[in-house]
């Protein structure tokens, strides 16, 4: 893992890359959280932008099980790292694949972390477009009201949580306000 405190910010209107983003999602971005001494990134391909009490927000899935779920429980901050121009698609993979209870994918992957400007969650500079984020409100996705199809497809109840795509675990719902938006150069 490296740390550069040289990086220019450049400030952005979300708007502005709204569909950048929005585009992104599916094929993965990454959501980076901190909490005491530890960095941890997941892949998601759920979530969206939006307005919500007046506030822009970034909308993001979190699986019941997952590590990330605890570090962002416990800080109620999260970066979204988007990739903006070339991306090595393993990162991705590796991301979404692996736990950071097990290994530090950060590490592993000598990804460049770059110090945010008001949250603790830090950036990524392999996926420059940055969102801030302070989680506004939270909930755990009402299992009786998700359709069925969705149910047996996303949620099955015989796959564990070990499985990092369909497994029973539910999401948890973040609706975190965007603080800053920035491509890091």
């Amino acid at each position: 893992m490296r740390k550069e405190e040289g990086d220019m910010k450049q400030e952005i209107s979300v708007s502005d890359y709204a569909n950048v983003i929005l585009e992104a999602l599916p094929k993965g971005v990454l959501l980076t959280t901190r909490s005491a001494d530890t960095v941890n990134t997941m892949t998601i391909g759920w979530g969206t932008l939006g307005v919500v009490w007046g506030e822009p927000v970034f909308i993001a899935f979190v699986r019941e099980g997952r590590h990330t779920r605890k570090l962002l429980d416990e800080t109620g901050e999260f970066t979204v790292n988007i990739p903006y121009g070339e991306l090595d698609r393993k990162i991705l993979g590796y991301c979404g694949s692996r736990s950071g209870r097990d290994t530090d994918k950060i590490r592993d992957l000598g990804l460049t972390l770059v110090e945010p400007e008001e949250i603790g969650a830090p950036a990524i500079k392999e996926l420059p477009l940055t969102l801030e984020c302070k989680v506004l409100y939270s909930q755990l996705l009402d299992r009786e009201a998700v359709p069925e199809e969705i149910r047996r497809t996303m949620y099955p109840e015989n796959v564990d949580s070990s499985n990092p795509m369909a497994n029973r675990d539910y999401h948890m719902v973040y609706y975190g306000k965007i603080l800053r938006s920035y491509l890091i150069r």
